[in-house]
């Protein structure tokens, strides 16, 4: 990462004076009361160098200079929020963990003697893993026969940036979204547009199975009796004992039997591995006892 001068990389990656120190945490106290995003349970070495993107790009070179502009331009609370909450994703990223969804937890949803079967992507950015999803439990039940049980299904993505909500909500990404999507579903769930940057929109019979809600992981309620929550590289943004405290409460959503798959670095330990058995520890799959 390259700050334009000595000032700014030394608030992205130095020490902090102790009036450095004092002026980051009444903007995190600002942060969150203006905007309501909990900084205080972000890794602080995260937060600084996000925070020292945007006062590069604003020009300032304080935090109390960066907590003045964020009071007088409300704009700028949006492009912090979508630094910090770091919406990238792709539909199928890291395929092989959608390979063992498809293989393992797929079938044992469809066998659920259940009205309905609850899914739940939380930090679900622009909406590709939800519909990732809606996707394999289409093509499960295409194979099968059982197109009738797909109504079954609630599926449920959640993050706390509105902004990329609505990108979801529309169903149209760009080519960056299909790098790792199998030919044969960008071809079947999908239909080019004319926008320029090689668009495609998804057929109405995926954008109906998923809806799309704001919500903050580290101060709302979650939604209960989920069947399987895909919550992938969000924990690792957050303080240890944060991260702990948040995957209790995945733990807590999570049905009898219910399923887990989390981010390639992040894994269940002490206390709260013995409520889980492990469907596939490289791929962070894991079931509920």
């Amino acid at each position: 990462m390259w700050y334009p001068d000595e000032r700014l990389h030394d608030l992205a990656h130095g020490e902090l004076t102790p009036a450095d120190q004092l002026e980051l945490q009444r903007l995190k106290e600002q942060i969150h009361q203006e905007s309501g995003f909990f900084c205080a349970g972000y890794k602080e070495r995260c937060l600084r160098r996000r925070l020292a993107i945007r006062m590069r790009a604003r020009g300032v070179h304080r935090y109390s200079e960066y907590g003045h502009l964020l009071r007088i331009d409300p704009v700028e609370y949006e492009r912090l929020l979508n630094t910090l909450t770091i919406n990238v994703s792709k539909f199928f990223r890291n395929l092989e963990v959608w390979n063992e969804v498809e293989r393992e937890i797929v079938p044992a949803l469809f066998r659920l003697p259940l009205p309905e079967v609850r899914i739940w992507s939380a930090g679900s950015a622009g909406g590709e893993e939800a519909y990732s999803l809606a996707i394999l439990l289409r093509e499960y039940a295409r194979l099968h026969g059982l197109e009738r049980r797909l109504r079954r299904f609630k599926i449920l993505g959640t993050d706390i940036d509105r902004g990329v909500l609505e990108v979801a909500q529309r169903g149209e990404y760009g080519e960056i979204a299909f790098g790792e999507i199998p030919d044969r579903y960008l071809r079947r769930w999908f239909t080019p547009t004319d926008r320029p940057g090689n668009y495609h929109r998804l057929r109405d019979e995926i954008r109906e199975m998923v809806d799309f809600e704001p919500l903050d992981l580290l101060t709302d309620p979650f939604p209960a009796g989920q069947h399987l929550i895909f919550c992938r590289n969000v924990t690792i943004y957050f303080e240890r004992e944060v991260q702990e405290a948040l995957l209790w409460r995945l733990r807590t959503s999570l049905a009898p039997g219910g399923y887990l798959v989390l981010g390639k670095v992040e894994t269940i330990t002490g206390e709260l591995a013995r409520e889980f058995r492990s469907i596939n520890h490289r791929e962070r799959v894991y079931q509920c006892r």
